[in-house]
């Protein structure tokens, strides 16, 4: 991935629901214009979500989704309507397919309230309106259109552009934090775990941020960090770590300097920095017995010394003294019941959208379990979590109270 994508993660996601056989995946692909959903007129064609980034005019970068059949029957048919539902934890605008020559039924009322609960800008398109003697007019979010003819199908992405600038949001990484001519270090571990000839997600945007704001990144290792430090004629405004090493960063970094790290950034980026900061508090909390999930929000390959799934919980076993069970997920897993663990710790969640990630401190927050993440469990681990809010005035405040 080049640094002029954009990542899925900071794509508008855009999820077409529907019942079986009202032509969703017909639709899917008349708005993308490629053959994205298999067609087929028997029902239930469609049996997991398929995601495409692309670029799609006038939208821009999007992900599209075609999920199954809300109405799925059967025990294969639960499982397939429960990943459908599923994706609307990540969804950020919603498209209803009908079939125009039915009236709306029980079920797609129900997924429009759920719209609504979830505040999911959505569209209902009214397909196969083809086969009507006279297509009734359409409303503020409801189009008819034909699949089959590519009736009205501009008009729906004109109605989905519109929707798109309206959730575009002018949040950033790290640009509202330095001026323009200001120097940042990121510290970025080589070490097994890291991928072999290139940067992980968080580090491309974060630079990628920094030059737009017209800064410098200078990017080393934390072994080279003092060395670093004394060959730059001007002070950093930041120094920017990853998680892992946040303690020797910390030891290396003089007081006058900022230090944050790339977890914290994302957590702020995603709008979770204030509820994972209280969860931190949790750490101190724990007894003998707790089970704690870690969940990540990517699927890489494992290896010998993973932070989430080896490193983390040996360090929080250390900090707490406490005999503790972990489980794991990854990916787009997470647990609808919540109530069995003690403590959920997330990674930065920069491979999930930003609705993902709120729908997973609300979920957890609903079910009474605090969540924190892997930068900011960390920094309260090393008793340093207070020096690392310091660039946020907003947060800070959480700790001075």
């Amino acid at each position: 991935m080049s640094l002029n994508d954009t990542v899925s993660a900071e794509r508008v996601h855009i999820g077409f629901f529907g019942l079986r056989n009202a032509g969703k995946s017909s639709v899917v692909n008349a708005v993308t214009g490629q053959e994205l959903a298999v067609v087929s007129d028997v029902k239930g064609t469609t049996t997991d979500p398929v995601r495409k980034a692309m670029e799609l005019l006038p939208l821009g970068p999007v992900v599209i989704i075609d999920t199954p059949g809300i109405d799925d029957e059967g025990t294969l048919g639960e499982m397939r309507v429960k990943k459908a539902r599923q994706v609307l934890n990540y969804t950020d605008i919603a498209v209803l397919v009908t079939d125009a020559t039915k009236e709306l039924s029980v079920t797609e009322k129900q997924l429009v309230e759920l719209f609504g609960d979830k505040k999911i800008p959505y569209v209902v398109a009214s397909n196969k309106s083809d086969l009507l003697e006279s297509v009734p007019q359409g409303t503020e979010n409801t189009i008819y259109i034909s699949a089959k003819q590519n009736k009205n199908i501009y008009e729906l992405k004109e109605m989905l552009a519109r929707l798109v600038k309206d959730t575009e949001s002018d949040k950033r990484i790290v640009a509202d934090l330095i001026d323009e001519g200001d120097a940042v270090v990121l510290v970025v571990p080589i070490d097994s775990a890291a991928p072999k000839g290139r940067l992980i997600l968080p580090q491309q945007q974060t630079i990628r941020d920094i030059l737009e704001t017209g800064g410098t990144s200078v990017v080393c290792r934390e072994s080279e960090l003092v060395n670093t430090l004394s060959m730059l004629s001007k002070k950093p405004k930041l120094i920017i770590t990853d998680s892992q090493v946040f303690g020797k960063v910390s030891k290396d970094t003089p007081s006058d300097i900022l230090l944050t790290s790339f977890s914290i950034l994302f957590a702020r980026f995603k709008g979770n920095l204030e509820n994972a900061v209280k969860g931190a508090a949790q750490l101190d909390r724990l007894r003998d017995g707790d089970t704690v999930l870690i969940s990540e929000g990517c699927t890489h390959h494992r290896q010998c010394d993973d932070i989430g799934t080896v490193k983390m919980p040996k360090w929080i076993e250390n900090y707490t003294g406490k005999k503790l069970n972990f489980e794991f997920t990854s990916g787009r897993e997470f647990p609808d019941d919540l109530l069995k663990y003690a403590l959920v710790v997330h990674c930065g969640g920069c491979m999930l959208n930003e609705r993902e990630m709120q729908y997973r401190a609300r979920h957890s927050a609903d079910c009474g379990v605090p969540m924190t993440n892997y930068g900011i469990a960390i920094a309260q681990m090393h008793g340093i979590l207070k020096r690392s809010l310091e660039p946020f005035s907003e947060i800070k405040k959480l700790l001075d109270r």
